[in-house]
């Protein structure tokens, strides 16, 4: 079963995305994840600013 996500108040931190939805329960998650070509990156958080923060350090490896 795929997990379809509404995402609302997206945000962009340099090559990364943040948004906020619900989960299956009704709790709210915050998700990042980085759009650049082949980096992978994309780590649900329970708070919105440590979506943020981990936006703000991330670093793709992939040069």
């Amino acid at each position: 079963m795929s997990a379809r996500r509404r995402f609302r108040q997206l945000v962009r931190i340099g090559p990364v995305q943040v948004g906020s939805s619900y989960d299956s329960r009704g709790q709210e998650k915050h998700t990042a994840a980085c759009t650049a070509p082949r980096c992978g990156f994309s780590a649900d958080y329970d708070s919105r600013a440590a979506a943020e923060l981990a936006a703000r350090t991330h670093r793709c490896p992939v040069r």
